[in-house]
């Protein structure tokens, strides 16, 4: 019986894997306890509890990207959050500490380091964070999602997904998605998804296009964020063709959606690009232009082994995705080739090969 702790937070590329390792170590382990650690800022607030996992939070410790003021007030938050971090591994009797990266995981590493608790990491992105940078040096396991991963240590796993993404059958499942969203079942599908928050210069080129792709036809279903979502955001039909476009603003099973589209539009953050790989989902990836490029540097093996195309962010306006779009779903063979190019680029069961090495961990201790 292992008692894990697993760190985590801020957004659904931190959330996502932590949520699927965590049903697979209860399911190797059911009789041991399972806590995630958060912050009060972060996705995680509701999207951990509504997976059934307890969460205790840690004051935030946000690391500034630019030299500023706020760089002064660091060490002292994280000596704070690093104190908290400690009294949640000492209340749960942990026997390893799990983080998937972000600011809430750096506390929680250097608070077992200091208490001889195991650490096992894991890096969603091909790029890595500072926080699994810095935990790599003294953890026992390094996880990454991509082959080129620059970590030492590191082990490839692939990303851990949950088993309804990991053993979608798209197939079986596209008729019942699409008419759950209020779709045409037989009606060709764009996804558009700028990730759990949401993208600004995704969300207005769809508006732009919008009107070209209903006439077109092709129906979208778009997740705008649940900060953008309004009022004013409402299902528009358009007379002639009778597609529709549906806003939403957060998707909870992102299987279904994953399952109604033939093609979607997105960033290119690691839970994107390694879901859509495990479903087989064609994808135009518009990474998100700041940070240090590892949302391009992600979406890379796809775009080379055919599977997705990538458009810069400056240059996705609403005439440049209506154009790939049309000229995608125009060509009848290119979207199932696209699927196809997916087949075997990313490992199988990432979650339950972590999710062992994180009890092999617990089992041996310090």
């Amino acid at each position: 019986m292992a008692h894990v702790v697993l760190a985590g937070g801020g957004t659904a590329g931190h959330t996502s894997p932590l949520i699927a390792t965590a049903e697979r170590i209860a399911e190797l382990d059911p009789s041991g306890t399972l806590v995630a650690v958060g912050t009060a800022r972060g996705l995680e607030t509701t999207v951990v509890p509504a997976a059934g996992l307890r969460l205790e939070l840690i004051p935030p410790v946000p690391l500034p990207r630019k030299p500023t003021l706020e760089l002064l007030a660091v060490p002292s938050r994280l000596i704070g959050a690093v104190r908290a971090a400690r009294r949640i591994l000492k209340a749960e009797r942990a026997d390893v500490a799990v983080g998937f990266g972000g600011y809430v995981s750096l506390p929680v590493y250097l608070a077992a380091r200091t208490m001889g608790v195991p650490v096992v990491i894991h890096e969603q992105n091909a790029l890595p964070g500072l926080a699994n940078k810095v935990a790599a040096r003294f953890a026992k396991v390094v996880g990454v999602s991509f082959a080129d991963t620059p970590l030492a240590k590191a082990r490839y796993l692939g990303l851990p997904v949950r088993r309804g993404i990991a053993e979608l059958d798209v197939e079986a499942r596209r008729a019942a998605a699409r008419e759950g969203f209020g779709l045409d079942p037989n009606r060709p599908t764009l996804l558009v998804s700028g990730g759990s928050q949401g993208a600004q210069s995704i969300n207005q080129a769809t508006q732009g296009a919008r009107g070209r792709l209903l006439a077109a036809g092709i129906q979208v279903l778009h997740v705008l964020g649940p900060k953008n979502i309004t009022e004013a955001d409402e299902a528009v039909t358009d007379p002639a063709t009778g597609a529709r476009y549906v806003p939403v603003g957060y998707v909870d099973a992102m299987e279904d959606a994953y399952a109604a589209a033939d093609l979607m539009i997105g960033r290119a953050g690691a839970g994107t690009v390694m879901e859509t790989a495990t479903v087989g989902l064609p994808v135009i990836f518009v990474p998100l232009p700041h940070g240090n490029g590892e949302q391009a540097r992600n979406a890379g093996f796809l775009v080379a082994g055919g599977a997705g195309l990538l458009v810069d962010n400056a240059d996705f306006t609403a005439d440049r995705m209506a154009t790939e779009v049309l000229d995608l779903f125009a060509d009848p063979a290119r979207l199932p080739a696209m699927r196809a190019a997916t087949r075997d680029l990313v490992p199988a069961d990432a979650a339950g090969a972590l999710a062992e090495l994180v009890l092999a961990a617990a089992t041996k201790g310090a």
